[in-house]
């Protein structure tokens, strides 16, 4: 192995000895040039294949195809579907209804059936084409969660049906993955149909299997296992990895059999424990997944497919969220929600990315429609992060022009919960339901007053109505909500979410629809409360400071101990 790293080595002169030095100076970079993306906002996914790029052939000539990149990035892609498939949460879909199926292959089939006559239009071969339309259609997992919850909306509305709609689509991907490989082993099967037939067979019989092994044996050699959780993290990376294998051996994909392996596993109590360990690993391990890929594009093919990618790009970017607004206006959808849904999703995954590895390994594409493929990764993925973080703002700007994408009398959101009417007296209208916001309105109502909950969680919403507490659905910064509030009512509108953006939308939307009542917002630090103050808020609540100065006053009290 080490012969393939020397004649990289030599082409430039580095100054390494052996495969541990080169691996620690690859590293090294990537650490640097991830750091850098970081200040940039930019996901790792992107910094990774730059690092490729930069360390390939094309630039530096580090690393050519090499067997020890390669099979590290092959376990990493293992670990990556084996996450997949034990974080695979059904109940989150059938929670949902039916937006996230509907959503999700919905946009599924039209993004894939317009991407496909793009790509065809441009010239491209049917099969490349329909590589590329299947790349078009897929969104990021990981960057799609990791951003929502940096800006903690992944329980909001929008933030479950993205996750709805991305469990859809890993779904698919399977499914794709599973009828390209077997049309690949067509030719020595006597053709599509009869190939396709055995590997259903084959992978009936791999189900079956699994199935009884799941039923009868795993649920007790976790049990066992579970005594260390060293031994318990290395089953599931040997299984992930064996089953990869066996999947790979039976013509299933490699991919494919280390999802199964995760689902496998996903009904067992020892899920939670297994992913949270593996997490840090797999991201480690796709790392050169990520730069083998990128290593792997010349500057020549990426210049040459600039033009094509471009397109692609615009229509990811802006096309897939209009369908997706376009699908969940249909289904009676506000606007805002369609709009923050369809953003998150716009960027093409990193099973795109995947799936294009796949198709150069069974030769039905070329490196030049794989570098189409990476380039629209590298657009989408870097540009839809900015999306995300902005979108709020994004919608505040477009909002006159996305009435055409929602009904007359949008009713999703006034559904969630049992759909209770506001209660006949108000005295405080509580935005935020947490930790704060529960014991706030608990202390209200023990004083006698009448507090009216809304959150953007519907689970928190259906929690508090079940307790007998009236409850809406309702984003605190959605600048058009205040007008379906009952704002005549209340004496107080208090927030007890201490984000100081959103507090300023939320006093700015109450005074706009002409409340007269008081005010009460929550910050963390006095400059923030300064803000909002100076923004007309009446009262503002800090709750670190207060609970220090009532701990204190309890501790320096007289008949303290």
């Amino acid at each position: 192995m080490s012969g393939v790293w020397r004649e990289g080595r030599h082409a430039v002169g580095m100054p390494f000895d052996n495969v541990f030095y080169q691996i620690a100076a690859l590293l090294l970079l990537a650490a640097v040039l991830g750091a850098l993306g970081l200040r940039l906002r930019q996901p790792l996914i992107v910094t990774f294949i730059a690092v490729g790029i930069l360390v390939g052939p094309a630039a530096l000539g580090w690393v050519h195809p090499s067997d020890p990149v390669t099979l590290l990035g092959k376990l990493g892609v293992s670990l990556l579907l084996f996450v997949v498939g034990l974080r695979l949460d059904l109940n989150l879909v059938r929670s949902m209804g039916p937006v996230a199926l509907v959503a999700g292959f919905g946009q599924v089939l039209f993004t894939g059936v317009l991407g496909l006559l793009i790509a065809l239009a441009m010239g491209l071969t049917p099969l490349a084409a329909l590589y590329t339309a299947s790349a078009l259609t897929f969104s990021s997992t990981i960057i799609v969660v990791k951003l929502l919850s940096d800006r903690r909306e992944i329980d909001a509305l929008h933030g479950r049906i993205a996750l709805g709609v991305l469990i859809v689509q890993d779904m698919v991907v399977i499914l794709v993955m599973i009828l390209l490989s077997s049309y690949a082993t067509s030719g020595s099967h006597g053709g599509v149909g009869a190939a396709m037939l055995l590997t259903a067979a084959k992978g009936l019989a791999f189900l079956v299997l699994l199935g009884l092994l799941t039923r009868y044996v795993l649920p007790r050699l976790l049990h066992r296992l579970a005594a260390s959780h060293e031994l318990l993290v290395l089953f599931a990376i040997a299984w992930a990895v064996a089953l990869a294998a066996i999947g790979d051996y039976l013509g299933l994909t490699m991919e494919v059999g280390a999802f199964l392996a995760g689902v496998s596993l996903a009904s067992t109590p020892y899920r939670a424990a297994i992913g949270a360990r593996l997490v840090s690993l797999r991201d480690f391990l796709l790392l050169f997944f990520f730069i083998e890929l990128g290593s792997g594009l010349s500057l020549h093919q990426l210049g040459a497919q600039l033009g094509p990618a471009l397109v692609l790009s615009l229509f990811v970017l802006f096309g897939k969220p209009l369908i997706i607004m376009a699908i969940m206006g249909a289904m009676g959808y506000h606007k805002r929600t369609s709009f923050l849904t369809g953003l998150s999703l716009a960027q093409i995954s990193e099973f795109s990315l995947i799936l294009a590895a796949l198709g150069v390994s069974l030769g039905q594409i070329d490196g030049a429609d794989r570098a189409l493929i990476t380039l629209v990764g590298l657009i989408t993925i870097g540009l839809s992060s900015y999306l995300i973080l902005y979108s709020h703002q994004i919608y505040t700007w477009l909002a006159p022009a996305l009435g055409v994408l929602e009904r007359r009398v949008p009713h999703r959101e006034q559904a969630i919960g049992d759909g209770t009417a506001p209660p006949r007296r108000i005295d405080v209208i509580l935005f935020g339901l947490g930790r704060y916001g529960n014991q706030l309105a608990a202390e209200l109502r023990a004083r006698g007053l009448h507090v009216y909950g809304i959150d953007f969680d519907p689970q928190t919403v259906s929690a508090w109505r079940a307790r007998g507490w009236p409850a809406h659905y309702g984003d605190a910064e959605d600048p058009e909500f205040a007008a379906a509030l009952p704002l005549r009512e209340a004496g107080w509108i208090v927030s007890s979410i201490p984000d100081p953006q959103i507090n300023l939308s939320l006093l700015h939307g109450v005074r706009r629809q002409g409340y007269a009542g008081r005010t009460a917002m929550t910050a963390h630090h006095p400059w923030q409360a300064e803000a909002l103050r100076a923004a007309g808020a009446d009262e503002v609540l800090l709750p670190f400071r207060d609970a220090a100065h009532a701990a204190a006053d309890l501790l320096l009290a007289p008949n303290a101990n």
